[in-house]
């Protein structure tokens, strides 16, 4: 399904600007910290750590909401294999064009067609890694196509958003961990929809266990401003936070044997990324 990946730390930190620079030249941005087709930015480094501590080397990435680049280019980058499934024609076209740029192999695999079907556009996937991060309801509207989840009622939202869970854990290998990262949503009555334990239920009615949950703190930029004044007049908290959320399917243990130790250091194609300071990862891991 479509999905532009909105709210991200990478989009408003200097960490996720160097981290997008090491991976892509500085390629994925374009002004106001937006990529070349109008979306915002992925946050590279929780991609990154995500693929070194949940991915065996060489395992193939699953993303059934694979609006923008940094996911698919970040994989490629760490030795991963990468399929990803987006809707939008152009956003599919501009993240190939992406990559051809700048990914030698393993190149990341981009399809057009809309989720609910991943399991006929990605037939025979043995994914080792589901991750994604879906679009947050009508948050933001990413186009007129009734089929794009962003259109919909939350009602219809939530039970197409299942689906998909579904059927792309259907591809996930036994004893393997799947993640998304996932942020409340208000309604137009100025209520969350609870879009977080939506997202953990439909885990859940897949098959995978609620494994672990991390709190990922993005960018306050101009939100102490926004947030007094909606305090003032609703009550409404400020939110500088995603959630990223860590499921299992199958044993855990025989998961992390799979994955191996835990990677750390510099990924091995330096020539094409640029070097980075251990100093700032170190900084960078902190954050997250």
């Amino acid at each position: 399904m479509s999905k532009t990946n909105v709210r991200p730390g990478g989009g408003g930190n200097e960490a996720g600007r160097a981290l997008n620079e090491k991976y892509t030249g500085g390629d994925a941005w374009g002004s106001s910290g937006e990529g070349s087709s109008g979306t915002s930015i992925f946050d590279p480094v929780l991609c990154e750590l995500s693929y070194r501590w949940f991915c065996p080397q060489g395992g193939l990435i699953l993303d059934p909401f694979a609006g923008g680049s940094v996911r698919g280019i970040v994989a490629s980058k760490l030795g991963r294999r990468y399929f990803g499934c987006d809707l939008r024609a152009e956003q599919v076209e501009a993240n190939r064009d992406q990559a051809a740029r700048i990914c030698d192999e393993p190149l990341p695999v981009w399809h057009c067609g809309d989720s609910r079907d991943i399991v006929i556009h990605a037939a025979g996937t043995e994914a080792d890694f589901l991750f994604s991060c879906p679009p947050y309801a009508d948050l933001e509207v990413y186009s007129d196509d009734p089929l794009d989840l962003s259109t919909l009622a939350y009602s219809e939202f939530r039970e197409a958003y299942s689906q998909i869970v579904a059927e792309s854990a259907k591809l996930l290998k036994n004893d393997r961990f799947a993640c998304f990262v996932v942020g409340e949503v208000r309604g137009k009555n100025g209520n969350y929809y609870g879009f977080v334990p939506d997202t953990i239920e439909a885990f859940r009615r897949a098959g995978l266990a609620f494994y672990n949950e991390a709190i990922l703190v993005t960018s306050v930029g101009s939100l102490p401003i926004r947030a007094g004044r909606q305090f003032d007049s609703a009550r409404k908290f400020g939110k500088t936070h995603q959630n990223v959320l860590v499921f299992v399917k199958g044993n855990a243990k025989r998961a992390t044997e799979t994955i191996g130790p835990v990677e750390f250091g510099e990924i091995k194609d330096e020539s094409a990324i640029g070097e980075v300071d251990k100093n700032e990862e170190s900084q960078w891991g902190e954050k997250l």
